[in-house]
């Protein structure tokens, strides 16, 4: 920026770069402070004219933010579970949650591909992934435990406060990934852990202690498995949680009264997803290629 010649009126006319300009009424002039983007072409009577260089988007750019859209949808299908669970419509909320879920396994994917965080570095899918996590992961399923109270008013609120607030104090934890990609502690899926006590029904006393278990394992260093991102034993373990994942559906379809074999399955296969990974920590070259 530097000086001109003064106007009528005394005060000093700004020039900066060449650009389309904007006109701005202030109705007064304050000395204001532009990046270099932004250029000050001129002042007279409280009327300054604001030159703003015009921005294109790219075609990555609008690829990149597509992938944040598509995060952030996940934050309308959690309104959706959380009506549904206000009305104790249970299957239509893990409905809603289990498209949550189908939508965040697929966005880091095509974000890491697109290389969103390269492309738009100002906008965090970190953070806004983290939110609607807590929220679909954490929140809703601690109200549905709430709201249910198949585990009686008392043990059903104990463990609501259990669920978010271990789970808020995890969310702030940076380090929670292993270089191999495992989750340190327990990684706060009660979206799969409520919805496996919702069809499985252990009883209020059992369905507690893998409530208090799980929140005390949250902080424990044992490592919990990641089904896409950690390699050894990848084609098993992410076939292990397909299972689960079909199994689920065809619960939600039977209106969560499963039948015996699809409850038993779905315990199953959920207790071999929630200790494969502190067997894998036990037996570091468990499923190395050598």
């Amino acid at each position: 920026m530097k000086p001109n010649e003064g106007n009528a009126e005394g005060f000093p006319k700004l020039l900066i770069a060449e650009s389309d300009s904007l006109i701005v009424d202030h109705g007064f002039w304050t000395p204001t402070l532009y990046d270099r983007d932004l250029s000050f072409t001129g002042l007279s009577k409280g009327r300054s004219s604001v030159a703003l260089k015009k921005k294109k988007v790219t075609a990555p750019q609008a690829k990149a933010f597509s992938v944040h859209l598509l995060t952030a949808s996940g934050s309308f299908l959690a309104f959706l579970s959380l009506v549904a669970a206000s009305e104790e419509n249970w299957v239509a909320m893990f409905l809603w949650l289990g498209l949550a879920l189908f939508v965040d396994g697929i966005d880091g994917p095509i974000a890491r591909k697109l290389q969103v965080k390269d492309i738009l570095p100002t906008w965090s899918g970190d953070l806004l992934d983290a939110v609607i996590d807590y929220v679909t992961y954490v929140l809703i399923p601690a109200f549905a435990l709430y709201r249910s109270g198949f585990m009686g008013e008392g043990l059903s609120f104990l463990s609501g406060a259990i669920i978010v607030v271990t789970s808020a104090i995890y969310y702030a934890d940076t380090g929670m990934k292993t270089k191999e990609n495992f989750f340190k502690g327990f990684p706060v899926v009660w979206n799969m852990v409520v919805f496996t006590l919702f069809v499985v029904e252990p009883g209020e006393w059992v369905a507690f202690s893998v409530v208090l278990l799980s929140g005390i394992l949250t902080f424990a260093p044992i490592n919990f498995l990641h089904p896409v991102r950690v390699v050894r034993l990848r084609p098993l373990n992410l076939g292990i949680f397909l299972v689960w994942s079909v199994l689920a559906v065809i619960a939600i379809l039977q209106q969560l009264h499963a039948d015996e074999w699809v409850r038993i399955g779905i315990a199953v296969t959920g207790i071999y997803l929630f200790v494969i990974g502190a067997i894998m920590q036990i037996l570091p070259g468990l499923g190395k290629k050598t």
